[in-house]
């Protein structure tokens, strides 16, 4: 019996095995699990600046730090929850980007409290995922009118390090862009 060939989108052929198994198990596959979706703000918006690969090796370390990204408890964080953080060596020291994971823990809860959720929010922009499957990396762009617009409405919402670029990024992350490459492995799911 033959094996079968694993193609990956050029980015996920990393020798880090944690960034194959992002690459293949997560990135642009839909998870709109309420935890999932804070997990992924959060990284992606510590990861802006720093590489991915960067975040994906502390990952770990931000979810012991950041509640298992337990947003309501994160939305109660205080003074000394955020000097802890900031002592924290395994996670990416960053006040701005620090103060924004517990600021939009609280827009989450305060969402809830409106009754509505993040995943409401949205599926009411994006009903059903978008999927690309261009030819090449350079055909994905940093950003669109989409996440422009998504980022927007955020930031009136009172979120934190929600530029358009973090905001495709999530995106992707959560599965609501599915940018794996035509020739991927996992342009579907996976194998």
């Amino acid at each position: 019996m033959s094996e079968i060939e694993v193609i990956r989108c050029s980015w996920g052929n990393s020798k880090n095995s944690l960034y194959q198994k992002y690459h293949d198990q997560e990135w642009g596959k839909l998870n709109l699990d309420s935890t999932y979706l804070y997990e992924m703000l959060v990284l992606e918006s510590f990861q802006s600046g720093l590489s991915w690969e960067t975040i994906l090796n502390k990952r770990e370390n931000f979810r012991k730090a950041f509640a298992n990204f337990d947003y309501h408890k994160v939305a109660k964080f205080n003074k000394d929850d955020f000097e802890r953080l900031m002592q924290d060596e395994g996670i990416v020291r960053n006040r701005l980007k620090i103060n924004a994971a517990i600021n939009n823990a609280k827009i989450l809860v305060k969402l809830e409290k409106e009754n509505r959720t993040f995943e409401e929010f949205l599926t009411e922009l994006i009903p059903k995922p978008i999927i690309h499957h261009p030819q090449k990396m350079e055909d994905i762009p940093a950003s669109d009118d989409l996440s422009t617009q998504i980022s927007k409405e955020m930031k009136k919402m009172g979120f934190k390090f929600v530029g358009p670029v973090t905001i495709y990024s999530f995106l992707q992350a959560v599965g609501l862009i599915n940018d794996h490459l035509d020739t991927c492995s996992f342009k579907n799911g996976g194998l």
